[in-house]
């Protein structure tokens, strides 16, 4: 798809991605790399004592895997890109903690594409991660990507 017409896309569902599982190694990997060793991340045995009955990921963990998702999503793929960045967020809230074990999926909903100057797009999407078999999602994010074509 060309960028003009992933904008037509404007207040529509684009996309899900496939489902990831959050393992305790993959929290403890996240705790390693940030420095964030919280209990509630990597004690099993006293996060059984909290109300979440277990340890939990890292609400940053969860925010961190918005790129891997998007890969493996059904995502529309602007035509020529050269490269996209993060640009930032306007707003994101952890809902629901995402228990060790448990697997989770993004779904995007475009909120806006529009062309910055000449090959430069600012696309914004409502990004959902849901956790399976949950009612209330995980996140939900407005994050802001600028995609050079």
């Amino acid at each position: 798809m060309t960028p003009q017409e992933i904008a037509e896309k404007v207040g529509e569902s684009i996309g899900t991605s496939e489902w990831v599982e959050m393992s305790q190694e993959r929290i403890n990997q996240f705790a390693e790399a940030t420095g964030d060793h919280q209990f509630i991340h990597v004690d099993e045995e006293k996060a059984k004592m909290t109300p979440f009955g277990g340890t939990i990921a890292h609400g940053f963990l969860t925010l961190s895997m918005i790129p891997y998702l998007a890969a493996n999503s059904d995502l529309p793929r602007p035509e020529g890109v050269k490269m996209g960045v993060n640009y930032g967020g306007n707003k994101t809230r952890f809902i629901n903690p995402v228990r060790s074990g448990k697997r989770i999926r993004g779904h995007w909903k475009l909120v806006e594409m529009v062309e910055k100057r000449p090959g430069q797009w600012q696309q914004t999407t409502e990004i959902t991660i849901e956790i399976e078999g949950e009612e209330k999602p995980a996140l939900i994010a407005e994050w802001i990507t600028q995609l050079f074509v």
